[in-house]
């Protein structure tokens, strides 16, 4: 057998998350984005893949009214907390914000020119505001009731705003004079759309009292009253310049220039697209059955579909279910009549995802269980929901998929109303039905080589094995599936099922703490799995090996030979309920997820955890892996699918490849400071992240003589992450007595060259800064000990007369010429003529020469000489010194008094 390359990482390369939970969403002007309202946040979703553009948090209120300007430069939106935001589209920085109603506002709209919006409040009021000023332009009052839409004139140039009510009302609103011109009461319940004709001179009004109101805007008065028999959500006029509207004028044997006719879609709570002509109130288009797939008994819970949009560039009519998807209608010109084909589904919120499965050959598809009645298949490639499996009348629970002898790909579902279902994928059909069990069904699996049987684990502690023989691929009706064996298996629920490659076998894990073994077809006992804790979530059979892998609420993961039952290996590492484990790389690894939230790659022959993966904010559930790809695909209670791909290759290549850069790069920096081209080898640095390197190349820097000034040249070039990381390395520096004096030379030069300002923009610049200033004030009471240590070793030398005191010029300067003895005798100081001028000096020796005889003059030279130089002399050489200058001086001064 060849060699298995173990897989040592996996990345998550798509993930398909929760969008819209429900509410007000927006339209870009090209269809190519859509603006959601999910909870507390609003979410710019790309609309050809459902991926998530961008997230804007909101202020914790839910959110109750969206709208984009004409351009798609700003969003507008209001939520509970009555205020009114403006955001910029590209930036998603809050560019204003403001409130005004005394309520939560229930819809907006912006005019044409994008310079003025419109609220609806719960406040029975409607404001219209100034966009760039925010404030308020015209406030009407009217309304008996909430209003609940709003709209602008499409045309400019005609300054009128419609808001309907739950009052039954449409109001006219003039926004040059500020009244009212009109109120439209037709309606005998809420009014919930309006639209206007191309042409501008028709109001469309539906409402949740089954009618559609065409109101002439010459008189305002109806013109025409459309029952449509359901209560209606929304209402679209058809462009007469679209292409549809000239497909219509063509089966209708119109003239494309009759003006008076206005197509327009309707949809409600029955759950289907319908078009209406105008000329005659007639339904010209009705879909045959509905693409909606919530179901309910109550009647008083609104059903079917809650919002429709026409969407721009003839690209169809997008429609929004009660269970937060969309759908994209494509609307195609059929034999002599209108087609409707969903090109698009996009689920907003998929729920708790309990199951999920591969499905396909090429597995390229992914059906997926969520707390709903029907399993939602998935295309991996736009990750857009491609079909629903609607027939089950209660929550499924589990699926399974495999692809039959005959190259059908078949689904079989579990669910909580007590039944099992099969299903051909390429029709969407239901062609067999399995009854029988008692209570819900908590897994399903399907023959593992033939393919020709199905066994199924329930709540009432039993195990079935379902015959496929009887159907045939032409089958048009489903039918009864018929169970060849059945067998009381536990004492409690049945988790999770799993048939062995060679379909000699199957084991069930049940909520009893124990798994066992069954002989198929008979379903005869072959050996209990015992020493788990709690409840078994998952088993599996190994590929390759007799054996069997199970997780449990206990926390572990246990292999069991099947021989025997005991056990071989445990594995421990999750810290909470372990719900899955699969075997990758013919059974040389496994794969587990569980209520931890993390999804960890083990090895089995080391017993080793080698990769933890934290992409799931809550309990994984269900865990898929590809035959084929061995693609990993994990969902859990936070409504998210993540893809995950072995990228061992890809990761292997990209060392290699960072190595092979990196050996170049250190070249780079060799040569770069054998260049002396320190700004070159610093930035080098930075990018190798060789801390030491860059501490050796400051310490030269250090060294040089102009360092300041090329240390300023390399730290120029670093940016503002370059900044915080050498920060970072500053800290460590000035941690060591060795290393802190370039520590601090650096930190020195990094505070010369950034000003405050630019520093605070460094991202956790505050926590470097608090681990610096302690080392910093350490070393700094340091080497003020240190100083302050100096001076007694001054003191000790000036006592023992070995050095003389250093006297600075300033000094000198600031003693007086002539100093007066004990005696009252005034005397010249010494050392004041080293800091007299040379004329000066030869003016007062030419007067005090005569004085002074030859001796004395020498002896004053001598010390003064001395003094100026100030060497090192004896005590005794001073003391003499200082009596012959006493004895001159006194001399001189006994002179210039007899003269006088």
């Amino acid at each position: 057998m060849a060699s298995v390359t173990l897989k040592k990482n996996y990345r998550s390369v798509q993930s398909l998350q929760q969008f819209y939970t429900g509410g007000p969403f927006a339209v870009s002007s090209d269809g190519s984005f859509l603006v959601c309202a999910c909870n507390e946040t609003i979410k710019i979703v790309d609309s050809s893949n459902a991926s998530i553009k961008s997230t804007i948090e909101g202020d914790s209120e839910p959110v109750t009214a969206l709208a984009l300007s004409p351009d798609d430069k700003f969003l507008f939106s209001s939520g509970h907390s009555r205020q009114i935001r403006v955001w910029d589209v590209s930036s998603l920085k809050c560019l204003r914000s403001w409130k005004g109603h005394e309520g939560p506002v229930m819809g907006m709209a912006c005019d044409a020119s994008g310079g003025l919006l419109a609220t609806a409040g719960a406040d029975r009021k409607v404001l219209v505001w100034d966009v760039d000023g925010g404030f308020c332009t015209h406030f009407f009052k009217g309304h008996k009731g909430v209003v609940t839409s709003i709209m602008f004139h499409p045309d400019p140039s005609r300054l009128i705003l419609f808001s309907g009510g739950d009052d039954a009302t449409v109001r006219v609103w003039n926004l040059a004079t500020k009244k009212c011109i009109a109120t439209l009461d037709k309606h005998f319940s809420t009014v919930t759309s309006m639209a206007v004709s191309e042409d501008g001179w028709t109001l469309l009004s539906a409402g949740r009292d089954k009618v559609v109101n065409l109101w002439d805007l010459h008189d305002y008065k109806c013109k025409v009253t459309v029952p449509t028999y359901e209560g209606l959500e929304a209402v679209c006029a058809i462009p007469s310049s679209s292409f549809l509207a000239s497909c219509l004028d063509k089966h209708q044997h119109r003239k494309k220039s009759s003006s008076s006719v206005i197509y327009f879609f309707t949809v409600g709570e029955r759950g289907i697209v319908r078009l209406w002509n105008s000329e005659g109130a007639v339904c010209i288009f009705e879909q045959k059955a509905s693409d909606v797939t919530v179901k309910s008994d109550d009647e008083d819970l609104k059903r079917g579909f809650t919002a429709a949009v026409l969407l721009p560039l003839d690209q169809g009519l997008l429609c929004v279910t009660a269970d937060q998807q969309f759908l994209f209608y494509s609307l195609a010109d059929g034999e002599g009549c209108l087609n409707t084909t969903i090109s698009k589904r996009l689920v907003g919120y998929n729920e708790e995802i309990v199951d999920m499965k591969f499905l396909g050959e090429e597995e390229q598809f992914l059906a997926v269980a969520t707390s709903v009645e029907q399993v939602r298949v998935y295309d991996l490639a736009s990750m857009s929901c491609s079909y629903v499996l609607a027939g089950h009348t209660d929550i499924v629970l589990c699926l399974d998929t495999c692809v039959s002898s005959s190259g059908r790909t078949l689904i079989v579902t579990g669910s909580k109303d007590n039944s099992i279902r099969l299903w051909e994928a390429e029709s969407t059909r239901c062609i067999g039905v399995g009854l029988g069990h008692m209570e819900a069904v908590g897994a399903v699996a399907f023959s593992k080589k033939r393919r020709n049987f199905i066994v199924s684990g329930s709540s009432d502690r039993t195990l079935k094995v379902w015959s496929l023989d009887s159907l045939s691929d032409d089958m048009e009706q489903s039918t009864n599936l018929k169970a060849k064996a059945v067998v009381a298996a536990h004492d409690k629920d049945i988790n999770s099922l799993a048939i062995a490659p060679n379909d000699s076998f199957v084991c069930s894990g049940s909520q009893d703490r124990t798994a066992c073994v069954w002989r198929l077809p008979e379903l005869v006992s072959v050996v209990v799995l015992r020493g788990h804790k709690r409840g078994i979530w998952s088993v599996e059979f190994s590929p390759v090996d007799q054996c069997v892998i199970t997780a449990s609420g206990d926390k572990t993961i246990k292999i069991w030979a099947i021989s025997d039952g005991s056990c071989l290996k445990t594995f421990e590492g999750h810290t909470s309920s372990v719900y899955r484990a699969s075997f990758l790389t013919r059974g040389t690894q496994f794969v587990s997820c569980g209520a931890d939230g993390l999804v960890k790659l083990w090895t089995v022959k080391t017993n080793e955890c080698i990769a933890t993966y934290d992409q799931h904010e809550d309990k994984v559930w269900a865990l898929a892996v590809g035959k084929k790809t061995e693609i990993l695909a994990t969902g859990g209670s936070d409504a998210v699918i993540n893809l995950w791909h072995d990228s061992t290759a890809a990761d292997k290549e990209e060392a290699f490849l960072k190595e092979e850069e990196g050996v170049l790069r250190g070249q780079e920096l060799e040569n770069a400071v054998s260049d002396a081209d320190y700004a070159k080898a610093i930035q080098l640095a930075f990018e190798l992240r060789r801390p030491h390197k860059l501490f050796e190349l400051f310490a030269e820097l250090c060294r040089k003589r102009e360092a300041e000034v090329q240390v300023d040249e390399a730290l120029h070039e670093l940016g503002k992450e370059e900044f915080r990381l050498l920060l970072e390395y500053v800290r460590e520096w000035n941690t060591k007595p060795k290393l802190c004096h370039i520590a601090q030379f650096v930190l020195f030069r990094v505070f010369n060259i950034l000003p405050p300002t630019e520093i605070l923009e460094i991202r956790g610049v505050g926590e470097l800064l608090e681990g610096l200033i302690p080392y910093c004030q350490r070393h700094f009471s340091r080497i003020d000990r240190l100083e302050r240590s100096t001076f007694l070793l001054d003191y000790t030398l000036m006592g023992m007369s070995v050095i003389e005191p250093e006297i600075e010029e300033r000094e000198l300067k600031e003693v007086p010429e002539m100093q007066a003895d004990t005696t009252g005798a005034v005397q010249e100081p010494l050392w004041a003529e080293p800091d007299v001028d040379k004329e000066q000096k030869h003016t007062i020796d030419e007067v005090n020469e005569p004085d002074v005889d030859n001796e004395q003059k020498q002896t004053i030279d001598e010390v003064n000489e001395r003094s100026s130089s100030k060497k090192r002399k004896s005590n005794k050489s001073r003391d003499v010194a200082y009596k012959k200058v006493k004895g001159a001086a006194q001399a001189k001064v006994s002179a210039i008094s007899s003269e006088a």
